[in-house]
């Protein structure tokens, strides 16, 4: 497995993982996919800023994607500038294979280098093996926020982690 930079070719497979789960689970807490447009935006967004999207590559097939934002708003709030909140998507077919572990910890190094010194996870209470894969790359439960979000007419809990990276 090969973790790179994500090229504009990779934008519509990343775009059907990020897609993938809006409609049956409460994953990503969002109503409706994100077009194309959407996602094309996204991409050219993160490489203005600088920010990283990685791709795990299975011999030319895109399985998984990582990036990160800033955290509260960015420039609007220079404070958090050295804290990002990342996400992570793996294909469904390539869960248990050790493809999220590789893309975060790839991506924990490039905020290392880059002098960062806090990473964020915002995950569904319900998701626990994005919990877990959090636990063991060191990241920290810091807050559990009941019912924060709505979807599928009930409410959800928000779990913070995060990982001190300095």
């Amino acid at each position: 497995m090969l973790i790179r930079d994500a090229t504009i070719d990779d934008v519509p497979t990343i775009t059907d993982l990020f897609n993938a789960l809006i409609s049956t689970t409460t994953i990503a807490w969002r109503d409706q996919p994100a077009s194309a447009d959407e996602m094309l935006d996204w991409f050219a967004h993160q490489h203005e800023n600088g920010d990283p999207v990685l791709v795990a590559d299975d011999h030319g097939i895109t399985v998984g994607y990582t990036s990160w934002t800033a955290f509260r708003g960015g420039d609007r709030f220079p404070g958090y500038r050295h804290t990002v909140e990342h996400t992570i998507h793996v294909d469904g077919n390539y869960h248990g294979q050790g493809i999220g572990r590789s893309l975060l910890t790839a991506l924990i190094e490039i905020a290392r280098q880059r002098g960062l010194h806090v990473m964020v996870a915002g995950i569904d209470a319900d998701n626990t093996a994005s919990i877990a894969l959090h636990h063991g790359l060191g990241f920290a439960e810091v807050a559990r926020m009941p019912e924060t979000g709505r979807k599928f007419d009930r409410w959800l809990d928000l779990v913070l982690m995060q990982r001190i990276l300095t």
